[in-house]
């Protein structure tokens, strides 16, 4: 490292680039979400099979698989948080939801780490949707006790309540340097 990067560390202009791992079951709103937090010129379409973004939002580099399940657990090791996507007027898929989130956190790859962990109740839109105290609720998310947590409720198709979960993230990651 040399001291041009070490001075600017001090004085906190050097942007820590972090890994962050968008989950969720099929058509939760991951790729949409991940559309709206990209740059304007790169775009996906929804995913079929397994692909992994790559991109930056201010300092926050987002990674990950956005399908097949099983596939997760190779990119626990490098993560430095997670969002976790739910479908918030799938009432019938919130059972499959929570132990896939339970799985998740009690990987031996995970167990361990103290990193923040975004949920994103979305589709706030649809007229059966469950607010956001319900999901938590319903995924128990108050016995998270050994990582940081957020819910946001949020409409990935307009973009609403993405901002405020990528805030609190942002702020856990300033809070960790």
């Amino acid at each position: 490292m040399g001291l041009l990067d070490k001075l600017s560390g001090w004085l906190g202009l050097k942007k820590k680039e972090v890994n962050v791992l968008c989950l969720g079951l099929d058509n939760s709103g991951k790729t949409t979400i991940i559309n709206q937090l990209k740059p304007a010129n790169v775009s996906s379409i929804p995913t079929i099979g397994f692909n992994i973004e790559k991109f930056k939002t201010s300092s926050i580099r987002h990674v990950g698989p956005r399908k097949y399940r099983n596939l997760w657990e190779h990119y626990y090791k490098d993560s430095h948080a997670i969002i976790f996507v739910i479908d918030s007027g799938d009432k019938l898929r919130m059972v499959v939801a929570k132990e896939e989130l339970d799985t998740l956190l009690n990987h031996e790859d995970m167990r361990d780490k103290k990193i923040p962990v975004l949920f994103f109740a979305n589709k706030m839109d649809l007229q059966d949707a469950m607010s956001s105290n319900k999901v938590t609720q319903m995924l128990c998310l108050e016995s998270i006790k050994d990582k940081p947590w957020h819910i946001c409720a949020s409409n990935a198709i307009r973009g609403e309540g993405l901002q405020e979960g990528l805030d609190w993230l942002q702020g856990k990651f300033k809070v960790c340097q």
